[in-house]
């Protein structure tokens, strides 16, 4: 039995992460939360789960515990918007919590990051702290310290791609929210080919993942990865580009594919300017960029496990659609 210490348990990932550890590991949770009315699984299951009321901003309140008793801390909380919020929350207190750590006792460290950090190496991705929102760039000031820390060799970075997830029981993601805003344009978005590809992942996966984790804690990414300082996984299935998600979408809905009218860059940024439709800098970036692919991402099946969604028809079943 390992003493488990987990931020972030109220988000998306989180949910689907704690359930997973409470319903099929006798591990002792500890976990950090600023509301403990927005957990909407049942943390009274069973016993050895512990709710810390509090936030990442008084971390030290918690240094004995982290001293003297963890022997995982899985890191997933995270701050998205308010420079000096997310700065304060997303660096320095992540770093703080991290070094209160006992290297003799702590036997694993998972840190979660964002896959938009990364270019198609896996190496860092410049135009991350240039041009990313404060959540983005502040992810990226955060892993660069990683290494420099001295229980850097139990840290391992998980990068995931775009996260799908939720239901009655638990938060929704991002996208998981505005699928349907996507899905009721199908019949217009199904007629032009778009250059772009992505990776994609559901919560349900990523919590397959960190299961491994904890319970493999001298699993190491294999040789040929790039060395950053820290082991490292990209959380995703393999890349699919736009036009093939579109496609699946609309077979999904039982919506035929015949022809597609190419939406160039010139036309895309000519209808921009028509529509004075507002973009930041990061989206500027990404509309030019458009490849966001990554080398060797891991899901459950990667490490002899089932996979919840593998594919997109499965990944809108899933999202209720």
């Amino acid at each position: 039995m390992k003493r488990i210490f987990i931020t972030g348990a109220s988000g998306c990932i989180g949910h689907y992460m704690t359930e997973a550890l409470i319903q099929n590991t006798n591990h002792e949770l500890y976990l950090l939360v600023r509301n403990p009315d927005k957990l909407q699984f049942n943390y009274q299951a069973r016993p050895g789960i512990h709710i810390l009321k509090g936030d990442m901003s008084r971390i030290e309140e918690y240094s004995d515990l982290l001293l003297k008793e963890i022997n995982v801390a899985i890191l997933a909380a995270t701050a998205w918007g308010g420079k000096g919020e997310t700065y304060d929350i997303n660096v320095v207190k992540t770093l703080a919590l991290i070094n209160l750590l006992n290297p003799k006792i702590c036997e694993r460290i998972i840190y979660f990051s964002t896959a938009s950090i990364l270019d198609r190496n896996n190496q860092l991705l410049l135009p991350a702290i240039q041009f990313g929102h404060d959540y983005i760039r502040t992810k990226y000031q955060c892993f660069s310290q990683l290494p420099k820390q001295a229980i850097a060799d139990k840290i391992i970075t998980v990068f995931p791609t775009l996260v799908f997830g939720g239901d009655k029981d638990k938060p929704y993601s991002h996208l998981s929210a505005g699928i349907t805003d996507v899905t009721k344009w199908i019949n217009l978005i199904r007629w032009f080919k778009v250059d772009g590809s992505f990776h994609y992942i559901h919560a349900q996966d990523i919590a397959g993942v960190i299961s491994y984790l904890v319970d493999h804690p001298d699993y190491s990414p294999q040789p040929e990865e790039p060395d950053q300082g820290v082991d490292c996984l990209v959380l995703g299935n393999p890349e699919i580009t736009v036009d093939q998600a579109i496609a699946e979408i609309s077979s999904y809905f039982g919506k035929k594919v015949y022809f597609r009218f190419p939406l160039y860059i010139w036309l895309t940024n000519i209808l921009i300017k028509i529509f004075r439709i507002q973009m930041d800098s990061w989206s500027r970036f990404s509309l030019d960029y458009r490849h966001f692919t990554y080398t060797n991402p891991v899901t459950p099946a990667s490490f002899g496990l089932k996979n919840y969604c593998s594919t997109v028809e499965e990944l809108m079943r899933a999202s209720g659609v």
